[in-house]
C-alpha cells in the first residue's frame, strides 16, 4: 500500500538551511527578532520613562493615563491652604479623584492611629454628601455641575480636615483648644470649597447659599475627629 501514496512537492526555498545557522552568511528572515529597530539599552526601556513625564516616544505617560497628576494636586491643595487668593475658573476643569481619594485615606488612618476605626462612616458620610450636594447645586445653577467634579471640590477641601485628625492623634480634642481647631476647620474647608464651587459656576451672589449644606458636609467629618 505504501507504493501508491504520493507527496506534493514543495516549491519554497530552503531559507533556514544548514548554511546559514553554520557560518550566518544568509540574511536573517523576516520575522526574526534580531531585525527590530528598538535598542533596548537605551533608556527608553527604562521603567522610569514609562512611570515619569517623559515616557516612551508617542506614548503619554502611565500615571497621566491613570489620571493622576502631582502637578494639579500640588496646585489644588495649595489653593485650599491659601483661601483668600482668588480661585481660577479653570481650576477644575481635570476633575481628578487621586487627590481626595488620598485625602480621605490620609483622614482615615489618622483616625486609626488616634483610636477610632471609623472607615465605614468616611464611606457613607462622604457618598452621602456627595449626591446631595450634586443635587442641591444643579439646582441651583443654571450651568450645572457634574459629580466627578463636585467630588473632587470636597475632597480637596477636605485637608484641613485632615490636618486637625493629625492633630488628635497627639491632642485630646474634647478640650476647649480641640473645639477651636474643629470649628476652624470647618470654617476653612466651608470657605474653601464655596470659592470654589462659587468660581466654577458663576454663582458669586450665592456663596452663603453654597456654604450652608457644604459646611453641615464638613462638620460630619470633624464630629468623627473630636468623638
Amino acid at each position: 500500500n505504501g507504493d501508491n501514496l504520493q507527496f506534493y512537492s514543495s516549491s519554497y526555498d530552503d531559507q533556514y538551511s544548514s548554511s546559514y545557522y553554520n557560518d550566518g552568511s544568509a540574511p536573517p528572515p523576516a520575522g526574526d527578532i534580531r531585525s527590530s529597530n528598538y535598542d533596548y539599552a537605551s533608556g527608553g526601556s527604562s521603567i522610569w520613562s514609562a512611570l515619569g513625564t517623559g515616557g516612551f516616544a508617542d506614548e503619554p505617560p502611565l500615571l497621566e493615563e491613570l489620571g493622576i497628576n502631582f502637578g494639579h494636586i500640588k496646585t489644588k491643595s495649595l489653593t485650599v491652604l491659601n483661601p483668600f487668593r482668588r480661585v481660577p475658573d479653570t481650576i477644575m476643569d481635570d476633575a481628578d479623584l487621586a487627590g481626595p481619594l488620598l485625602f480621605l485615606l490620609l483622614f482615615g488612618m489618622c483616625l486609626l492611629l488616634s483610636g477610632k476605626v471609623h472607615f465605614g462612616y468616611i464611606y457613607g458620610v462622604g457618598v452621602l454628601g456627595v449626591v446631595s450636594i450634586y443635587l442641591i447645586l444643579n439646582l441651583m445653577s443654571e450651568s450645572g455641575v457634574d459629580w466627578t467634579r463636585t467630588a473632587s471640590v470636597l475632597g480637596y477641601c477636605l485637608l484641613p480636615m485632615v490636618m486637625l485628625s493629625g492633630f488628635s492623634v497627639v491632642l485630646k480634642l474634647g478640650s476647649a483648644v480641640g473645639v477651636v481647631l474643629s470649628v476652624l476647620s470647618i470654617l476653612w474647608c466651608t470657605y474653601s470649597s464655596s470659592g470654589m464651587f462659587t468660581s466654577v459656576l458663576h454663582m458669586s451672589e450665592q456663596r452663603y447659599l453654597v456654604a450652608y449644606p457644604v459646611g453641615l458636609f464638613y462638620a460630619s467629618f470633624a464630629l468623627m475627629t473630636v468623638f
